[in-house]
């Protein structure tokens, strides 16, 4: 069974930084997408960015362009959240998720992480 498991969320101080991890296993993610999306309380769940297992293409949401950038090793099969020059506004749940390339574009991937938060204070 795929298993996601975040790690890396924390308390930091506006304009710093935190590094998110995601750690996928239980199956070949070879021609997935996987990717991080957040949850602000009293908020809906929001896309923050995705990028494709095999050609690393990335996309990402116009609020975070510029400050995040999402990467993976193949070799760890892990998916990482570089968050730069964070606001108060990105305090948030953040959740790892994997799966085809077109439930992603529909915001709706098949597996998820438990999440991790990331509170910014200001």
């Amino acid at each position: 069974q795929v298993q996601l498991v975040e790690s890396g969320g924390g308390l930091v101080q506006a304009g710093g930084s935190l590094r998110l991890s995601c750690a996928a296993s239980g199956r070949s993610f070879s021609g997935y997408t996987m990717g991080w999306f957040r949850q602000a309380p009293g908020k809906e769940r929001e896309f923050v960015g995705s990028i494709s297992w095999v050609l690393g293409t990335t996309y990402y949401a116009d609020s975070v362009k510029g400050r995040f950038t999402i990467s993976r090793d193949h070799a760890k099969t892990t998916v990482y959240l570089q968050m730069n020059s964070l606001k108060p506004e990105d305090t948030a749940v953040y959740y790892c998720a994997a799966g085809l390339g077109i439930d992603f574009q529909a915001r709706r991937p098949g597996y998820w992480g438990q999440g991790t938060q990331v509170t910014v204070s200001s």
